[in-house]
């Protein structure tokens, strides 16, 4: 990876303070106050959030009598695995996505029952090893014979979009084949939703980057042999407005994160849209 110019950390600020946010909270979540009452004044043991998420995942995957009913498989970074935060940690008065995932993918119909494989901070080179198979090194996250989606629910990408190799389309493009194809790899009988990638509230990396690695992905899915086990989900103009700017009615104050009403309006999108793939 080139380095990166310091004017380009501007740019991963927002990144870096969710993750590191992130990791406070998980702290502040098992950690016992002082006699003041603050978690500040009492030795705390650091968790960090994405090991956090990884053994939740790794835990649910050991239930394997619960597996079979798993007919979802979503699979990304914070983006994903945010759809199952209720009010955020970081930010008073504002909500991620519990109240529409709860009901929609773990109450709702048999045939959505989900299971939420998103970390916080991951790339597209993160995911990879996640699901490469234990026998050559990976976590082996798809390994187990008894999880056999009927859709794999897939959006990553963004994260590689800081801290970028370059050329960057080429390069976030290339990631998200390559997650694609190990996916099909691992779960061949699954059909897999390649999700847009969202826009943020960088208007020159939407332009440069996000609007032609969109583009780049939705060719590919129309295109042979991805089509095959691929279709592929814009979900870039639900998020902006009538001139193309990010619509931050449905954003966190970070600009990358969806906030309740954003995931609420995913979750309207996504539901028909499996509807219309078991019933074409």
């Amino acid at each position: 990876m080139k380095t990166q110019p310091l004017s380009n950390l501007r740019f991963m600020l927002p990144m870096f303070r969710m993750l590191a946010f992130a990791a406070i909270a998980v702290s502040c979540s098992v950690s016992a106050a002082g006699e003041n009452g603050f978690v500040s004044e009492s030795p705390l043991r650091r968790v960090e959030y994405w090991q956090l998420r990884s053994e939740t995942i790794n835990a649910e995957l050991e239930n394997r009598a619960a597996l079979p009913a798993v007919k979802l498989v979503f699979l990304g970074d914070s983006i994903t695995d945010f759809w199952q935060l209720g009010e955020n940690p970081w930010v008073r008065g504002q909500k991620f996505g519990i109240d529409s995932w709860k009901p929609a993918f773990v109450e709702g119909l048999p045939e959505n029952r989900a299971l939420n494989m998103g970390i916080s901070g991951d790339r597209t080179e993160h995911v990879l090893y996640r699901i490469q198979p234990k026998t050559a090194g990976g976590l082996g996250q798809l390994d187990a014979p008894e999880l056999d989606p009927e859709f794999i629910v897939l959006m990553i990408g963004i994260n590689n979009t800081w801290a970028q190799e370059d050329p960057v389309v080429e390069s976030v493009f290339a990631g998200i084949v390559s997650v694609l194809d190990a996916v099909h790899v691992r779960k061949p009988k699954a059909r897999i939703i390649l999700q847009s990638l969202l826009p943020t509230n960088d208007e020159v990396r939407n332009r440069d980057v996000v609007v032609p690695v969109n583009a780049r992905i939705k060719d590919l899915a129309a295109r042979q042999p991805h089509a095959a086990y691929t279709v592929f989900l814009d979900l870039y103009p639900l998020f902006t407005d009538s001139t193309g700017k990010q619509k931050t009615a449905f954003f966190v104050t970070d600009g990358v994160h969806p906030n309740d009403a954003g995931y609420r309006a995913w979750s309207a999108t996504l539901l028909p849209f499996l509807r219309s793939e078991r019933n074409p």
